[in-house]
């Protein structure tokens, strides 16, 4: 009977050995990837931009290349060492590359044996994972992406007879039993490297005899079951070497990251000795808050490596002398970015299981830019700061939220959900949806356009009262309290006038407006009443961001999009995000708009906060928003690389003193002008020509008539009428004049 039970016994525990080690061994979370840095010639790249990308990947400056992973500069030549990357559409190769920069861009790029290199990436950044339930994190690695030496000396250190037990090694077992009964205590173990695997693969901590025999059972069952190498593969993935904050680091790979921000590959001998050394204690030798117990157990594993011949004399002591070469505690914690991450999963979930997410291992790579979500997490902590400053606000009371769009595809570059961008709470750039104040208006004059207005159409800046159904009279002002008379319809959106606005959309017709909304990509329902001409429609950064992509993409509208790939841990692409664009304006159309709202930029509304020496360097659009009682300042601009969209203001929809130009546009400005960048350029169609009018008429004129504005038009919309024109002089004509009196 009892032979029996045993037999039953050792067939249900053979189930259960087999079912997990040949099933799926770990909930292994999704890892992801901010885009990989492209260089090519010409592609915009200052030199602080290269070094804050290496810093990222944790390239080492160095005076010599003799490895990858690090990089030096030589006058204005950038030297680096790649690790190469397996991408989805080809590998990138390990290789030494050269690069030169000038004026904010790559001027050569070569392989470091002469020969020119046409395009080139360095490998993705991890900016975070997509975590299981449980507090276990792990990189899975293959036995053949293992170095020799790491293997050999876990063999050597843990189980040196692992090759040839099976399961069990009853000489291990008997010294650590003849050495505990001295010592009157538990002070050495005798389990093999397969015990060990049983112990954190299979069983719980619980301490006794059935728990041991079992144990026991379970080690010779893998040892009949699978090959030496399936489980010293299976141990380097599994064992546990340290804790990162909630996470509990497991297996080698991950801990080389963790202790070294190194790959597995990169490990020198010293490391690879500090990393096996913690597998006897992890807590215990934790480098950080005891470096003498690490570095003298680290000696002991170079010993051991030494004594098996796994090391020369000379490399033994050179490992010896080295310092435990943590990475810096600072750096210890990765990047976060919640904001982006948020963003990510939330498009992710419209394709994939959430536990999908949690547990297959899977590689999301998507359209971050490090160096832009840096500066723009700066830039609105640092205005923020400032602001409250200027204006003598309390300490924390503003907050804002912006989103970055790559101009053309719509790609999210980067994305700030507050003033705290570590903060994985309240996303404001997803979920802030504020009144866009005069953000709305560029849709008011492009419906106008598409109806056969244009730029120099007068209309008038008067006072307006518009009845309501229940009686009540709406009546918008400018905000200056003053009325302009007749103006001309790009100086009504340059300088932002509520009352011009409001008559010329009563005029288009409410639904004509909401229409041109819908079009440029406002998905969210809103009510089509009189106030949502000057802005009453409430959207979030990101919602404004995709309705002013429209704009600047020539009347494209492009879903944003912020992942391109998601992979397999096997490498095999699962799904790409394809860019997908739909025209929905005349091209004609959105040029005419696109040059009013450089005039805002120039000479209206966005002429102000710091923007003087950027306007220098590049042509820029944009327009500013405020809302009533001066609650939220907006602004939302674009040059010829990227488009961004900031809300400023207090959670409470309290007021503040801030407007569009004072607030919002501060962080915009201060934004792009640490990124290098084009100026903003555009493709005049065929059917627009450009002529000299009078703004004050809107009749035809010449070049030299004082006040005169060139200004695009449609060819057979030309203005008919001519002005009279009152001659400028000429400059070179008054100073001979001068000269002669």
């Amino acid at each position: 009977m009892l032979t029996v039970i045993s037999l039953v016994i050792v067939v249900w525990v053979d189930h259960i050995v087999r079912e997990k080690f040949d099933g799926k061994k770990w909930a292994v979370p999704a890892r992801v990837y901010a885009r990989p840095l492209e260089m090519y010639v010409s592609a915009p790249l200052s030199q602080e931009g290269l070094e804050f990308e290496l810093r990222r990947l944790n390239y080492s400056r160095v005076r010599s290349l003799t490895k990858p992973g690090q990089w030096l500069v030589q006058g204005d030549e950038y030297r680096i060492f790649t690790r190469g990357y397996d991408f989805a559409d080809g590998a990138e190769s390990s290789r030494k590359i050269r690069v030169w920069l000038k004026q904010h861009r790559i001027e050569r790029l070569q392989a470091d044996s002469g020969g020119d290199i046409s395009l080139m990436r360095l490998e993705p950044l991890e900016i975070g994972g997509i975590y299981p339930n449980h507090p276990e994190n792990r990189v899975i690695v293959s036995l053949s992406k293992v170095p020799p030496l790491l293997g050999e000396t876990l063999i050597a250190v843990e189980d040196r007879n692992f090759v040839n037990h099976f399961g069990l090694s009853p000489k291990a077992i008997l010294r650590a039993a003849l050495a505990n009964l001295k010592a009157g205590s538990v002070v050495q173990g005798g389990s093999t490297i397969t015990q060990q695997l049983v112990k954190n693969f299979y069983l719980d901590s619980r301490q006794n005899l059935a728990r041991k025999a079992i144990e026991s059972v379970m080690a010779l069952l893998l040892e009949f079951h699978y090959t030496k190498a399936e489980i010293l593969e299976t141990y380097i993935n599994e064992v546990y070497l340290g804790q990162s904050g909630s996470q509990g680091v497991h297996g080698f790979a991950l801990a080389a990251q963790h202790y070294f921000s190194k790959d597995l590959s990169e490990l020198n001998s010293a490391d690879i000795a500090l990393l096996i050394g913690l597998v006897k204690g992890a807590s215990y030798y934790n480098p950080w808050r005891h470096p003498e117990r690490a570095t003298s157990r680290r000696d002991l594993v170079l010993k051991v490596m030494y004594e098996g011949q796994l090391l020369s004399e000379t490399e033994y002591h050179r490992a010896r002398a080295l310092p435990l070469g943590l990475v810096e505690p600072h750096k210890r914690q990765r990047q976060s970015y919640p904001a982006f991450l948020d963003l990510v999963k939330r498009q992710l979930l419209k394709d994939y299981k959430e536990e999908d997410l949690k547990t297959e291992g899977l590689s999301i790579f998507t359209t971050l830019d490090p160096k832009a979500q840096n500066r723009a997490e700066l830039s609105m902590a640092e205005t923020l700061g400032h602001l409250e400053k200027d204006y003598k606000l309390t300490n924390g009371s503003l907050e804002g939220g912006l989103a970055m769009l790559s101009l053309g595809n719509a790609e999210v570059l980067a994305l700030v959900g507050g003033r705290n961008a570590q903060f994985s709470g309240f996303n404001r750039a997803l979920d802030s949806r504020r009144p866009i104040g005069s953000l709305v208006k560029p849709a008011v004059y492009l419906a106008a356009l598409e109806k056969g207005y244009s730029l120099s159409t007068l209309i008038s800046d008067a006072p307006v009262a518009v009845k309501g159904p229940d009686a009540s009279v709406w009546r918008p002002r400018n905000f200056s309290r003053q009325s302009h008379g007749t103006v001309p319809m790009f100086e009504a959106l340059a300088m932002s006038y509520n009352q011009a606005t409001a008559r010329l959309g009563m005029n288009l017709g409410l639904e004509s407006v909401a229409s041109t909304l819908r079009d440029s990509g406002v998905e969210k329902p809103f009510t089509v009443v009189p106030s949502l001409l000057l802005g009453s429609i409430e959207l979030s950064p990101l919602d404004v961001a995709t309705m002013y992509h429209t704009f600047a993409a020539d009347g494209f509208y492009t879903k944003p999009r912020s992942i391109r790939s998601v992979q397999t841990p096997g490498g095999d692409t699962l799904t790409r995000y394809a860019l997908e664009s739909e025209r929905r304006f005349k091209a004609a159309s959105v040029y005419m708009l696109n040059y009013a709202l450089s005039l805002v930029m120039q000479e209206g509304t966005g002429r102000r906060s710091g923007l003087e020496g950027m306007a220098k360097q590049r042509v820029t659009a944009g327009k500013t928003g405020t809302t009533n009682d001066q609650r939220d300042s907006w602004f939302s601009g674009y040059d010829g690389d990227r488009l961004m969209s900031v809300w400023l203001g207090r959670d409470d929809n309290g007021t503040t003193p801030l407007t569009g130009s004072s607030g919002a546009l501060r962080v915009w400005a201060d934004v792009m002008s640490h990124l290098p960048a084009r100026s903003l350029t555009m493709a005049k169609p065929l059917e627009l020509e450009y002529y000299w009018v009078d703004p004050q008429t809107g009749a035809m004129s010449g070049e030299n008539c004082v006040g005169a504005r060139r200004l695009p038009f449609e060819k057979s919309q030309r203005p008919q009428e001519k002005a009279h024109c009152e001659w400028r002089e000429n400059p070179v004509l008054r100073w001979w004049k001068k000269v002669w009196q």
